[in-house]
């Protein structure tokens, strides 16, 4: 086991360079620089639960993931990516860095609606957490494998851990159940790619039914208590 050969990091740079265009859109349209008002965020679409559940709107699960709430958010979150998305290009496809994160972001998001229905959630967490996940399961799967890569693979990690610390706990409109949603999902998808490289489809097709059937579940729960 060792890394690829990626030298130009094309994926990350790609999703790095669509969160700031999503984040020069927002600001264009809400007129401020530093924050973003949480009804310009749910126009430009924001997780909320009244919208995304009984509203049908369960686009916006795939639409939030680009959107933030404020410069720190954005930096914090785009430095995060910048550090683990490297690492994975190192040792995964573009299909499988894309695929895995799309999947942790979107079961991030679904995360976060379960938890906080009423609340506006936005944020590359959820899917930068799935990466970071994706990492920790490939290389538990080379555990036996490892050498000379591990400890600045540690070291990143434990950086990326206080940077997403910082801002569960310190920024509105962030919450760990989208973190732990998308790193739980990563996870998987990680161990799945080294243990079956040519079947991602299969992890893919697996998540997509699962939170299908999250969504019919949550759908079934709106009237309760719970929302």
């Amino acid at each position: 086991m060792g890394p690829g050969n990626s030298s130009y990091f094309t994926v990350t740079n790609l999703l790095i360079a669509v969160n700031l265009l999503a984040y020069l859109i927002s600001m264009v349209i809400s007129g401020s620089f530093a924050d973003i008002p949480p009804q310009d965020l749910v126009s430009l679409g924001a997780i909320y639960g009244p919208l995304v559940v009984p509203g049908g709107e369960w686009w916006r699960l795939a639409t939030a993931m680009f959107l933030h709430g404020g410069v720190t958010h954005i930096l914090m979150n785009l430095y995060s990516l910048y550090i683990v998305g490297r690492l994975m290009e190192l040792y995964f496809d573009a299909k499988s860095y894309l695929g895995i994160y799309a999947v942790s972001g979107l079961a991030g998001g679904l995360a976060s609606l379960y938890i906080h229905p009423e609340s506006v959630a936005i944020g590359a967490s959820g899917a930068i957490f799935g990466i970071f996940g994706a990492l920790g399961g490939y290389f538990f799967f080379f555990r036996h494998k490892l050498n000379i890569y591990a400890q600045p693979l540690i070291k990143d990690f434990g950086v990326i851990i206080a940077i997403n610390l910082i801002l569960g706990f310190a920024i509105p409109n962030i919450d760990m159940s989208a973190h732990i949603g998308g790193f739980v999902v990563g996870t998987i998808g990680g161990f799945w790619v080294a243990r079956y490289p040519k079947h991602l489809y299969i992890f893919i097709v697996s998540m997509a039914l699962l939170m299908i059937g999250t969504a019919f579940y949550l759908q079934s729960l709106y009237l309760s208590p719970l929302f």
